[in-house]
């Protein structure tokens, strides 16, 4: 009698398996893939915004019951279904529980990596521009509003910041062949070895300007507080904010962000193990690898060198810019107050480190779109490579084209906040509900060198689906203000950011229709600026950190004047207005044509694989 594994082996498995090189290499990938821009942009944010100190008490919370469990759940989960040969979510679901709905659900494993990577690989495009223009001094003598407005002259294809036309478009597709290149060498020939340069090179950059920072001296360069004033500050806690709501979800969403859980990119690593390898110590290891470069190294970089020369109170208030407006609009001009060498070199480290924390998560959301097309359609490595790239250069064009607009914004929201969340939420309760917590649990414990705690066995079953149900619930109704008395049978107020706000585009402001003749104000401010640069003319709306630039097309023409006061809903432009609501309902539309798509295409590689399927059972 032929025995299941190996009859598996047999007629099911591809002929050849690829398999990671060593451990080490398993588990720098596996950290490359959970550090990247949100550990050293959003993390200091989030916590800054949250409470300082305070943040880090329901963000370990959180860590230890949704982080640690979901990636138990994922490692294990994914070495489970490569024992099957599947390498992506849509099967490796459906072999925890052969009904054809988890299959469906396990899209999103696929849909999210690949919308990610459509912006996220143009936001790894920045990073290389921005060590260029370290290297090459291009930041030196600016004001801070001149770097501020360099980001923003880079993100527009009119303008070109080194007199290469679509410059930014040049950086981005370099930086996809880039991606499409390495993923092309194989498991072991490209992604391990590009971990385990990158990881180690960012660990070695963060620690250069961690040390640098927290060295800084009131006095010293131009610098206005020690750089240990910010530590402080960032670490001080406000015990009042852990009876915010809003202070958990923000934690238990920076931990979504942070460990790269939902996405079914940890699965398709996990799937090149063999049944007996160890998954729990490479799930802790590779999770606290993550936490060690957030914690200790994202939170002693921009916050301490920001405060040490803008104070305490402009910090805060920048803030509000987010971590892409501290990272890109602030740190240039910072770096700048030590010199023009280490000003070049502290850019070169902090850009780089964003590069390689990009490129190595990237590399993590190619993987299993890679996997997909060789194990369900027969591809060739290179050439479901070069399909990746092509598909992501496709669906990333809108972001580089339009990012003014808003596409960006609504891609990152739906595809890496909703997504993540929503499909993390089901893989819990299959693991726990349908696949069997006890079968699980024998999955996540066989072959591991560590004696896992049985803690994490009830928390498993009970708390982490529960509480990512509820959290889920709460982001869809979440109350204006985040003031929770608000609730009420008859319906209450909602907060912008609320999953049914954004849907009905509340908080869109007053330009809300598609197509208007008149362009209007967002806020309150005044016209800062109106120039004329590169055959263009751009209108400045700023107050306080908050910043409005639009361009004046060729058939509009201006109702205001440098110098005006506004309010909300003054007219400021006249002539035939495409709005943004018009772009990020292309965007919304193009991202659920991208789910169908992925959905159709797994309808019909298990209609091409199904005999072999059943047999396999």
């Amino acid at each position: 009698m032929i025995t299941m594994e190996k009859h598996v082996q047999h007629d099911f498995l591809p002929k050849k398996v690829e398999s990671w090189g060593s451990r080490v290499g398993l588990v720098l990938a596996m950290a490359g893939n959970a550090v990247g821009f949100g550990n050293f942009l959003r993390f200091p944010v989030q916590a800054v915004q949250n409470g300082g100190g305070a943040f880090i008490i329901p963000y370990l919370v959180c860590l230890v019951i949704l982080g640690f469990p979901l990636l138990l759940i994922e490692w294990s989960a994914g070495r489970y279904g490569g024992q099957f040969g599947h390498h992506s979510t849509p099967f490796i679901l459906r072999r925890m529980d052969n009904r054809a709905i988890w299959m469906y659900i396990g899209v999103f494993g696929i849909f999210s990596n690949v919308a990610i990577a459509s912006y996220y690989c143009y936001m790894e495009s920045w990073t290389m521009s921005y060590v260029y223009h370290s290297l090459a001094g291009t930041f030196h003598g600016m004001t801070q509003n001149r770097v501020a407005e360099f980001f923003n002259d880079y993100l527009d294809l009119n303008i070109s910041t080194t007199g290469i036309p679509f410059e930014a478009l040049l950086f981005f597709i370099l930086c996809l062949a880039l991606n499409t290149w390495i993923l092309s060498r194989g498991l072991s020939g490209g992604v391990e070895k590009a971990s385990k340069i990158g990881v180690p090179l960012l660990i070695v950059f963060g620690i250069f300007l961690a040390v640098k920072g927290i060295s800084m001296k009131a006095g010293q360069q131009g610098a206005v507080n020690d750089g240990i004033t910010g530590l402080n500050f960032l670490w001080t806690p406000h015990f009042d904010s852990l009876t915010n709501p809003k202070v958990w979800l923000a934690a238990a969403g920076q931990i979504f962000f942070t460990l790269s859980v939902g996405m079914g990119s940890i699965q398709c690593y996990a799937s090149y193990l063999k049944k007996n390898e160890d998954i729990a110590t490479n799930a802790f290891s590779a999770g606290f690898m993550n936490e060690f470069v957030e914690v200790i190294l994202g939170g002693s970089i921009i916050i301490p060198i920001a405060i040490g020369y803008f104070g305490v109170d402009k910090v805060v208030e920048l803030t509000g810019l987010g971590g892409l407006g501290l990272g890109f609009r602030t740190m240039p001009f910072l770096f700048e107050n030590w010199g023009p060498v280490m000003a070049a070199l502290a850019g070169v480290a902090f850009f780089g480190l964003l590069f390689f924390a990009g490129i190595t998560s990237s590399l993590a959301m190619g993987t299993p779109v890679v996997s997909f097309l060789r194990d369900e359609f027969g591809w060739k490595r290179k050439s479901a490579a070069l399909g990746f790239g092509i598909l992501i250069f496709i669906l990333g064009m809108p972001t580089v084209l339009f990012f003014k607009q808003g596409v960006f914004d609504e891609y990152d929201y739906w595809s890496g906040t909703v997504s993540l969340f929503v499909f993390a939420m089901f893989e819990s309760i299959l693991f726990a509900w349908f696949f069997g917590l006890d079968k699980g649990w024998e999955e996540i414990t066989r072959g591991s060198d560590i004696r896992v705690p049985v803690f994490f066995k009830y928390v498993l079953k009970y708390v982490t689906p529960v509480l990512l149900i509820v959290v889920f619930v709460a982001s869809l109704i979440r109350p204006a203000n985040d003031n929770w008395s608000l609730l009420s049978l008859k319906g209450w107020p909602l907060h912008n950011e609320s999953i049914i706000a954004q849907l009905r585009h509340q908080g869109i402001g007053p330009n809300k229709d598609y197509f208007s003749k008149y362009y209007y104000a967002e806020f309150d401010g005044t016209i800062t600026d109106i120039l004329k640069k590169d055959g263009g003319t751009y209108l400045r709306l700023e107050s306080g950190v908050k910043s409005l630039d639009y361009r004046v097309g060729g058939k509009q023409h201006l109702l205001v004047k440098k110098g005006d006061q506004v309010t909300a809903g003054t007219p400021l432009v006249e002539g035939r207005i495409i709005n943004r609501v018009f772009f990020i309902d292309m965007a919304r539309i193009l991202l659920l044509s991208v789910f169908i798509g992925i959905a159709v295409l797994v309808f019909f590689a298990w209609r091409r694989n199904k005999v072999k399927y059943n047999q396999s059972i």
